[in-house]
């Protein structure tokens, strides 16, 4: 298993983890060995399957849970150590739950004036009400949450883990209670405005399409374990392990011969990403391929079309070539049909994976 971690700590780092590490049954660690950093004003993103430890790597960050060992410093101030642990409360982190949790009973000003002690009640009040403006919800401050839609409750909690002016904000899988249509124009607002408020965020989310489209960098989580670390195209686009470009999206995984820059495989020789020799793994997406009619001087590469998946915009081919399959992703301009026989072409360099390599089974691809 590769550990992919973020040692080195720019000047502009806000949260810096070092080697959490948590077991609820020892000996096996729940989270292992994470180390990562939050930037100022960055969305950063621990996204992975259910069960790989991030959601306990968020409760560690915010004090709900106790590192069996690491460290977690919050702009140059140390909250975990050893014999070192700052009580939740006195982070300067706040916090958006799953369910939101919302005071039913409350008014959704009252539920935003929570968040803030030790402030004169008309200050409290003023702050309330100028967090809900920046929300759009002015209008809905007498409000009480059973009357507010799914998305407005979710402006609110985030409004009330705003109000205090927290150094930063963590989102536990905030939008997963939302239907599909209103978890994007949800997630579209609250990227917009944490954007505009200068905030810094941890999201944790096992949804690929939201840490993509919401993160500023990515953390890919796996068994407990950071496998990669970076923007949105590069872990898409140059993942660095099997885990990861099977996670990102639908990929094809090739066992292949390398000689340098390039590999030879079942469709041609192919670039690589960087140089290599001998057996290898690669990965290369579906849109990085498409297919042509057959080219007499490339019979060896001759495969036979054996689905096709019509998407309106684009179009999914299932090839067969020789003992493998691969899926092509094309515009709906290249019109062929099953039985067809086709040229596959690569259009982008394969990504060199850094795992050992096994035996890969025809049609091993990510769908």
């Amino acid at each position: 298993m590769v550990n992919r971690t973020d040692h080195h700590k720019p000047m502009n780092t806000l949260l810096q983890t070092s080697g959490l590490t948590k077991a609820f049954e020892p000996p096996e660690n729940v989270v292992d060995d994470v180390s990562f950093a939050v930037n100022r004003h960055e969305i950063f993103a621990l996204l992975g399957p259910s069960g790989c430890g991030k959601t306990t790597t968020l409760r560690m960050i915010a004090g709900f849970e106790k590192p069996d060992r690491g460290e977690v410093v919050l702009n140059d101030r140390k909250l975990v150590g050893k014999k070192l642990f700052v009580e939740p409360e006195d982070r300067g982190i706040g916090f958006v739950f799953q369910d939101y949790a919302l005071f039913p009973h409350l008014p959704v000003i009252r539920n935003v004036m929570f968040g803030l002690k030790n402030v004169p009640r008309k200050e409290r009040e003023e702050r309330a009400l100028e967090v809900l403006c920046m929300m759009g919800l002015r209008d809905f401050r007498d409000r009480s949450p059973f009357e507010l839609s799914g998305g407005q409750q979710q402006r609110v909690a985030l409004a009330r883990a705003v109000a205090p002016t927290p150094e930063l904000i963590l989102l536990d899988e905030p939008f997963s209670n939302l239907d599909a249509v209103l978890r994007h124009s949800t997630r579209d607002e609250v990227r917009t405005l944490l954007k505009k408020a200068g905030m810094s965020a941890l999201l944790v989310t096992h949804d690929q399409e939201e840490a993509l489209s919401f993160a500023d960098r990515i953390a890919v989580m796996n068994e407990g374990r950071i496998e990669q670390i970076g923007t949105p195209e590069e872990v898409y686009y140059r993942p660095r392990t099997r885990f990861v470009a099977q996670f990102l999206g639908t990929t094809n995984l090739i066992t292949a011969e390398a000689i340098g820059a390039t590999a030879l495989t079942e469709f041609g020789r192919v670039n690589l990403d960087r140089p290599a020799n001998g057996r290898v793994t690669l990965s290369i997406r579906p849109e990085h391929l498409t297919i042509e009619k057959p080219d007499r001087n490339r019979d060896n590469y001759l495969g036979e079309v054996i689905a096709k998946a019509f998407k309106g915009h684009d179009i999914t081919y299932r090839i067969r070539i020789k003992a493998r399959e691969c899926l092509v992703h094309t515009d709906n301009r290249i019109n062929f049909h099953a039985g067809d026989r086709v040229n596959v072409k690569p259009l982008e360099t394969a990504v060199v994976l850094e795992e050992p390599t096994v035996p890969i089974p025809s049609a091993k691809t990510a769908v």
